[in-house]
């Protein structure tokens, strides 16, 4: 066995996938925004279905387009704080004016990414943002940071099955261009 192999096979997460990138397009992105002081990865699914919850109750259906709604593609915004994190699970959406009362949208805008794949269970995928986190110092790109905009984002394509908990799930970072 290889050094590189037994190095990951050390890792209990497994091997950081080599990432692409992207020219991001400036997004208007509406959810439920929360708070979490510890441990954010253990709250968050109790966020997502409450999430889930409101929407089916717009639309009669799982996760389908409500009023302004845009795609069918999820996100989970992050904004690292000093004292936790903030965590919004939303949608794209074409505009702030008929959301439910308990929506925040917050624009992103457009940027330059590294993007990573995460093909594991997605109660995993805090294990891909560790790996992501200690990838980033070592690499040539320095993180980008704009004014209420989210430090990275999980999308969650069409692929995505929610029931599963697997399938089309990457970790976005803003970089300097």
């Amino acid at each position: 066995m290889t050094k590189s192999q037994m190095k990951r096979d050390e890792a209990p997460w497994g091997q950081l996938e080599p990432p692409r990138f992207e020219n991001g397009k400036p997004l208007l992105i509406a959810g439920l925004r929360s708070h979490y002081a510890a441990a954010p990865w253990e709250g968050i699914p109790a966020q997502w279905q409450r999430f889930q919850s409101i929407c089916s109750t717009l639309t009669g259906s799982h996760l389908d387009r409500f009023p302004g709604q845009v795609g069918r593609t999820t996100y989970g915004l992050c904004f690292l704080l000093p004292n936790g994190v903030d965590y919004l699970s939303g949608v794209e959406v074409s505009g702030s004016s008929s959301l439910p009362d308990e929506f925040r949208s917050v624009s992103i805008p457009a940027q330059r990414y590294v993007v990573f794949p995460h093909r594991e269970h997605v109660s995993k995928l805090h294990n891909t943002c560790e790996m992501v986190s200690k990838w980033l110092p070592t690499s040539a790109h320095e993180v980008a940071k704009a004014a209420g905009a989210p430090d990275f984002f999980e999308r969650y394509g069409e692929n995505f099955d929610p029931r599963a908990g697997t399938g089309d799930i990457e970790v976005w970072i803003p970089i300097k261009a």
